[in-house]
Formats: C-alpha cells, sequence, structure tokens
C-alpha cells in the first residue's frame, strides 16, 4: 500500500511540473538517403530533448551534444532567450520538403512556455543542407496558409520561388519573435520605405462626424530600426503571428513581389491586430531584399463598422 501511494505521489509530481520527456522526430517520406535522413532525425529528437531538460531546469540551451550548426544556434538562442518553448509530443512524425539549398521539416509542434494561453501554440520548420547538417530554425505559419500559397497559381509557377518567399516571410516573422535587429538591418533594403498606418477620426467644420479613415504616416530605415530597438529594450516578450497570406507578383519583375498578411503582434502590455505588406526584391536569392513595409490597423468605429483600409498592391511602387 505504501508503495502505491509513493507512486502514485510520484506520478502527480511528475504530471504537475510537465517533466519532460525524450521527444523523437520521424521523417515519414520525401528522402531517399537514409544516412542524411537518420541524421537529421538524431538532430531534430535531441534538439526538442534538449530544450525540454533546459526548460524543466530553468536554463539555456546546451549545444554541446547537438549536431547543428552555428548559424541554427544563433536562431535558437535569442528566440530561447525570449521565448522558451517545448515540444510535449513524445512522437512527431513529419514529411521531408526538398528545397534548393537542402531539406526541409515543418509542422513541428511547439509551446511557448511563458505566452498566455491563446499564443501558447506554434509550429517549428528547421532546415538543413543536402548533408542533413541543420541550418536554421524559425516559427512556421499555418500549414494552411503555407500550402494555399504552394499550390496556387498566382502568378508564381515556379515552386522553388514560391518556398523561398515562403521562407524568407517566416525568418522575417521570427526575427520578431527573437528581438533581431541584426536580420532586420540586412533585410531591409537601405533606401526601404516604412509606411504605418493610423486611424484619423473626422468631422466637419460644423462638427458633423465622419466616418474614420486611415491616414499613413511614412518612416525610413533608420527612423524605424531606432524606435524598433527601443521597443525590444522596452518588452520583455514580442511575439508576431501571420495569418491570410497573399503572394503577387510585380508586373514589371519576375524577382518582385508583394506579400500581404494579416499581423498580430504581442507585447508586454501592448497587442494590435492589422494587415502587413511587405514588398520583397529577390534577384539575389541569397540575401532578398525589403523596399516596402506598410502596416495598417484593423480598426473599427464607434458602431462595430470596419474602417476601410488602404489598398497597397506591388504595381502601387516602381521598380
Amino acid at each position: 500500500m505504501r508503495k502505491t501511494i509513493l507512486l502514485m505521489t510520484a506520478m502527480l509530481a511528475c504530471l504537475a511540473t510537465n517533466a519532460s520527456v525524450p521527444v523523437s522526430i520521424v521523417i515519414s517520406d520525401g528522402i531517399s538517403d537514409g544516412l542524411v535522413k537518420a541524421k537529421m532525425e538524431q538532430a531534430m529528437s535531441a534538439l526538442f530533448t534538449e530544450a525540454g531538460a533546459a526548460n524543466d531546469a530553468n536554463r539555456n540551451l546546451n549545444y554541446a551534444s547537438l549536431p547543428i550548426g552555428e548559424s541554427a544556434k544563433d536562431d535558437l538562442s535569442m528566440l530561447w532567450e525570449n521565448s522558451k518553448f517545448v515540444c510535449w509530443e513524445e512522437k512527431v512524425v513529419q514529411h521531408c520538403l526538398t528545397t534548393g539549398t537542402g531539406y526541409q521539416v515543418r509542422n513541428i509542434p511547439l509551446e511557448l512556455v511563458d505566452a498566455d494561453e491563446d499564443d501558447k501554440y506554434h509550429e517549428a520548420v528547421l532546415n538543413f543542407d543536402r548533408r542533413g547538417n541543420m541550418t536554421s530554425f524559425h516559427l512556421a505559419i499555418s500549414n494552411n496558409l503555407y500550402m494555399n500559397v504552394i499550390k496556387s497559381n498566382l502568378q508564381l509557377t515556379d515552386l522553388r520561388r514560391r518556398q523561398l518567399i515562403l521562407d524568407w516571410t517566416e525568418q522575417f516573422r521570427t526575427a520578431y519573435n527573437q528581438k533581431d535587429l541584426s536580420f532586420l538591418e540586412a533585410v531591409f533594403s537601405d533606401d526601404a520605405l516604412i509606411l504605418t498606418g493610423r486611424v484619423m477620426e473626422r468631422k466637419t467644420r460644423d462638427g458633423v462626424e465622419l466616418p474614420p479613415e486611415i491616414v499613413i504616416i511614412e518612416k525610413n530605415k533608420r527612423e524605424y530600426l531606432k524606435s524598433l530597438k527601443r521597443v525590444f529594450q522596452s518588452n520583455r516578450h514580442i511575439r508576431v503571428t501571420f495569418d491570410d497570406i497573399e503572394v503577387l507578383m510585380h508586373s514589371t519583375s519576375e524577382d518582385v513581389y508583394g506579400v500581404t498578411l494579416r499581423q498580430g503582434w504581442t507585447a508586454d502590455n501592448y497587442h494590435d491586430d492589422g494587415y502587413l505588406f511587405l514588398l520583397w526584391d529577390f534577384k539575389d536569392e541569397a540575401r532578398p531584399q525589403i523596399h516596402v513595409r506598410a502596416w495598417q490597423p484593423n480598426a473599427f468605429d464607434k458602431n462595430g463598422n470596419p474602417v476601410k483600409r488602404v489598398e497597397i498592391s506591388p504595381d502601387d511602387f516602381d521598380i
């Protein structure tokens, strides 16, 4: 009887603390090289097992036994500092995608440990080179959004280019969660145009209220990054989510694309929801540039009617 009570107590303590267990990541299909496949599985399994142990011990990730590259370590360290994560699944089975530089495994379920309940669940995307070395780690957009773009024919006939656009958009989103100013410094072109929409209440001269409208305020890259640095420093956690993605190619260039997303932004004491437009230039696929970043709030008037936002398309800008 005493042994039974002790065993039950131990089990309840384990459940109460969400004690980590070894995580096994299995690639179901999509790669024929067995040695590379095994290397990738081992790296992913070791990483998420270590994340659980590090969270339990309230420490940083220990990379000593993890077979991952320096770039992926940088991704993980920045994200861990801002958002500790765990994978509570003991076994995850996912398909492997082939990319222009190697392989990709998507939709690994994560929980951001210290996030609010409605913002805890995320998914990870991991990139590998052709030899199976982990090269990057990012937070993924939802699988439905990803597949909608991959399967669409919206002026994007090149599957590799579609994958590239989504990959860099995911890196861009994760950079905010990581507070990675160096990435944002590199990805915005020097002459990038930063547009921010604000709701303006309107009245006639005799005081009659008019429907509010969104006015656009311009900043340059330097002004935007300076302001963003202050936001990063004054908030312990930043959460950025993307939804409702649309991708359109510029009518005069096969290398320039407009990406429109529904963006959620949550900081320590602030939350907003709106629409983000990014004008990406992929002439250099290894170092793409953002020429325009435009954000507008998802706003409503006093009667609950949506405030009409300014429609932005890639063709609004000369290349």
